[in-house]
């Protein structure tokens, strides 16, 4: 029971509170050398952060390619996937005009706290990557840029859209070859996928010491305000996740062509098993029996795309990442065009098909993207501090797009409709 109660989750939310605590104390204290010492920790973050971020290439290619190949593609099956697959883009394009709509309007201006996260940056050596964002290149070299000339020079710079389209494009050529040739490439890829999600799980073990490194200077140096900030991202975040379910609730009600109430009454075991775990996958077993006998959905469909949904399916994703990109901007004093928050929505569509089966998964990918549109790798650190609140109410949310994508899939396959 105690290890229950001193679970991971607890461990990163003490680490956050006492960096913060400890940071406010030192900040409070206005000893030069008090204050600098704390900031000798960030050292120890940074070495944490770019261990994760060593991690996020490998695991975004080796994701990429299985989930392509897994892909069914003949007769029913492959008929029933690219449905599938057609309403999860749609999801995702809905979620991604929520966020456009939005996000930029609730962290508008620039943050009081700014001056000092942006010193915090430059100290660290991250404030080049804000240089290096105001030489962007126009419109027409990034989309020449998009299908990559050298995938490898691409993994090297960190360019993620390109690397992703290399990604697809490579996996589903894959599913065109023989079989005896393509399944030694599936073993390696999902040996690779594993291998470095194991690697991840190691480093999200360390997230406490990585926290708390990295929320202590930033305390001290930012002052008081910074409590307020990570109070307005969490609110503003859960209740961006709160309004969207509400609107997966509709949509699944109104396109499904199932009551409100049935549909609520399906997806509520499964929101209390995603409430408690902070786990999509831990939610399947409730989905699937909910849309068998509740909605009620063919076993063939939810046996199928539910267990895809789960897998590969994150319709908050887009929400998620524009916030915390916001949220991170507002924070260190940087600026986010148009064009940022364009290819922000852009890769978290992409990116959302491959993102970890582990908590926190979809924010370890934001290393590159951020380093992209100037953002400091740091910030990755402060989101996942944050993230325990949030992450449960994308979780709830994640679930119940799950279920909305299964019910918009079953509509033409129940009663009268055509068999699989």
């Amino acid at each position: 029971m105690q290890s229950k109660r001193w679970g991971p989750n607890s461990q990163v939310l003490f680490a956050l509170v006492s960096g913060v605590v400890m940071g406010l104390g030192l900040s409070a204290s206005h000893n030069p050398a008090w204050i600098a010492a704390g900031a000798s920790l960030e050292t120890i973050g940074n070495l944490w952060i770019n261990a994760i971020r060593m991690t996020v290439i490998p695991l975004v290619i080796s994701l990429l390619f299985v989930s392509m190949t897994s892909f069914p593609n003949v007769r029913s099956a492959g008929r029933t996937g690219a449905q599938a697959l057609m309403i999860f883009v749609a999801l995702l394009c809905l979620s991604t005009v929520f966020a456009a709509l939005t996000v930029p309007y609730l962290f508008a201006g620039i943050s009081s706290a700014a001056p000092a996260a942006t010193g915090i940056a430059s100290s660290s050596g991250v404030a080049s990557v804000v240089q290096q964002a105001q030489q962007l290149p126009t419109f027409a070299q990034w989309l020449s840029d998009v299908v990559p000339a050298n995938p490898i020079r691409a993994a090297a710079d960190g360019a993620m859209l390109p690397l992703v389209i290399f990604s697809i494009t490579f996996g589903l050529a894959a599913t065109h070859i023989s079989a005896e040739l393509r399944a030694p490439l599936v073993l390696f890829f999902r040996a690779v996928s594993e291998s470095m999600q194991t690697l991840v799980r190691w480093l999200v073990m360390l997230a406490p010491v990585g926290v708390f490194c990295l929320i202590l200077p930033l305390a001290a140096t930012i002052g008081p305000s910074a409590v307020g900030e990570f109070g307005y991202y969490v609110i503003v975040l859960s209740g961006l996740m709160c309004v969207f379910t509400l609107i997966l609730y509709v949509i699944a009600a109104t396109f499904g062509r199932v009551s409100l109430r049935r549909f609520a009454a399906a997806v509520f075991p499964a929101v209390s098993i995603a409430f408690s775990s902070r786990s999509s996958l831990a939610s399947l077993p409730a989905l699937i029996e909910g849309a068998e006998r509740t909605l009620p959905c063919p076993p063939v469909i939810a046996g199928f795309a539910l267990p895809l949904a789960v897998s590969i399916f994150k319709v908050t994703a887009p929400i998620v990442w524009l916030t915390c990109a916001c949220f991170i901007a507002r924070l260190y004093g940087v600026h986010l065009s148009a064009g940022d928050i364009g290819q922000i929505l852009a890769v978290s569509v992409l990116l959302s098909f491959c993102a970890p089966g582990i908590p926190m998964g979809s924010l370890l990918m934001l290393a590159p993207l951020f380093s992209s549109v100037g953002l400091p790798a740091a910030g990755i650190g402060i989101l996942i501090a944050v993230d325990l609140i949030p992450d449960i109410f994308k979780t709830i949310s994640n679930v119940v797009g799950d279920m909305t994508a299964t019910t918009l899939l079953s509509r033409g396959h129940r009663g009268g409709g055509k068999s699989v």
